[in-house]
C-alpha cells in the first residue's frame, strides 16, 4: 500500500509558521497559495489536476520518469560545479511546482510510497554534504528563509504545497557541527540519509574501510536522532567501492547497515519505481544549477521530460497508466495495476 497524502497536526503546526516567515523574507513571496501558470518559456505544460478518480482524467502515467535532484551549496558568487546561488535554487523550485511537480523523499520514492494528487508529478530533492547554506537557522531557532530549506517552503507554500519534504545527505560534521540540527530537521519532516563519514571515495577503500565509513555515518545519525529509521545512501561523488555490493549492505563493529535505495550522480531522470526498469540500489540523480545544454544538467532533461514523466492519479492505492505503456509494469505490482 502506498501512504496516504497527509502530514501531522504537530508538523503542520511548525511548518506554518516557518514558511510564513520565509515567504515574508524570499522574493518578497506573500506566502499565499497559489496556482501560477507555467511561464512561456515552459517545455512543458503543467498538469492539471482534477477531483475526477478517473485516471485518464488527468492522463496519469504512473509508469513514467522521475526527477531526482541533487543540490549540494548556495553561494552568491558560485566557484565550482556544485555550487548555485539561491536565486537558482529558487527559480528552479518554482519552475517545477508551476509545472506540477510535488515533492517525496528518496525513501518514499525506493519504496514505491508515491503519493501526490491527482494530475500532479513527484520530485526528489536530495541535499549532499550538509553545508551551512542548506540549512540555517535564525537567532530564535526557526529556519533561516535564506537557506536552501527556507527557500523550498516558501516557494512550497506559495504554490500550494503546505509541507514539503527534502532529503538531506550528511557526513560527520554535518552543518559546521551543529548536531541538533538533524534533529531538527527530522521534525520537519525531512529525511536523513548516509553519506559516509568523511565523504570518502570509496574505491580507494579495501572493503573493511569502506564499511567502517557509512557504519559510522550511520552511528552518528542514529545519536543525534535517537530512533530514526535510515533507508538511503548516496554515494560520495558517485563512485562505488571495488566491491559494490559494500555500498547497499554490509556491518562494522556493532553496527550493520541494509538501504533500500543507493543514490548515484549520473545523468537522467529515474524510471518510475513500478516500472521493469527501476533499480532502487542505482537511483539516477540530476546535477541542478547547470546549463541547460549540459546532459546531465537538470536544466537539460526538465526541458525533455514532456509527457514522459509521472503524472499521478491520486489514488494511493493503484498504479495507473495507459494501456500501451503495460509492458513496462513490473509484475511485483500487476494486483495494483490500473490501466486505461
Amino acid at each position: 500500500m502506498r501512504a496516504r497524502y497527509r502530514r501531522t497536526t504537530a508538523l503542520a503546526a511548525v511548518l506554518l509558521s516557518t514558511a510564513l516567515g520565509a515567504a515574508a523574507c524570499a522574493g518578497g513571496s506573500s506566502g499565499r497559495a497559489a496556482s501560477p501558470r507555467p511561464s512561456a518559456a515552459s517545455a512543458e505544460p503543467s498538469p492539471s489536476a482534477s477531483p475526477s478518480n478517473d485516471p485518464a482524467a488527468v492522463k496519469a502515467n504512473e509508469l513514467g520518469v522521475v526527477p531526482v535532484l541533487m543540490y549540494h551549496q548556495f553561494v552568491a558568487q558560485p566557484k565550482g560545479v556544485y555550487d548555485q546561488t539561491p536565486a537558482q535554487l529558487k527559480a528552479e523550485l518554482t519552475r517545477l511546482y508551476r509545472q506540477g511537480y510535488r515533492t517525496i523523499t528518496a525513501a518514499a520514492f525506493v519504496s514505491g510510497t508515491i503519493d501526490v494528487p491527482a494530475g500532479k508529478s513527484p520530485m526528489v530533492l536530495t541535499f549532499d554534504d550538509a553545508t551551512v547554506s542548506q540549512y540555517g537557522e535564525l537567532p530564535d531557532g526557526s529556519v533561516d528563509p535564506t537557506s536552501g530549506l527556507g527557500i523550498l517552503l516558501a516557494v512550497g507554500k506559495a504554490n500550494g504545497e503546505e509541507h514539503p519534504v527534502a532529503t538531506f545527505y550528511v557526513n560527520e560534521e554535518p552543518f559546521a557541527g551543529r548536531d541538533s540540527y538533524l534533529k531538527k530537521l527530522h521534525d520537519l519532516g525531512m529525511e536523513i540519509g548516509d553519506h559516509t563519514l568523511t565523504h570518502a571515495n570509496l574505491k580507494r577503500l579495501n572493503d573493511t574501510q569502506v564499511q567502517a565509513e557509512i557504519a559510522k555515518d550511520l552511528t552518528f545519525i542514529r545519536r543525534s536522532v535517537p530512533g530514526i529509521d535510515v533507508t538511503t545512501f548516496a554515494l560520495p561523488l558517485g563512485i562505488h567501492p571495488v566491491n559494490k555490493g559494500l555500498a547497499a549492505k554490509g556491518r562494522f563493529g556493532t553496527t550493520s547497515y541494509s538501504f533500500a535505495g543507493v543514490m548515484l550522480v549520473g545523468a537522467g531522470p529515474a524510471p518510475s519505481p513500478y516500472s521493469l526498469r527501476f533499480k532502487p540500489l542505482a537511483v539516477p540523480r540530476l546535477l541542478s544549477g547547470h546549463d541547460k545544454s549540459e546532459y546531465f544538467a537538470a536544466t537539460y532533461w526538465l526541458n525533455r521530460i514532456g509527457t514522459t514523466r509521472y503524472i499521478s492519479d491520486g489514488d494511493p492505492d493503484r498504479i495507473s497508466f495507459p494501456k500501451a505503456a503495460a509492458d513496462k509494469l513490473s509484475p511485483r505490482f500487476a494486483s495494483q495495476a490500473r490501466p486505461y
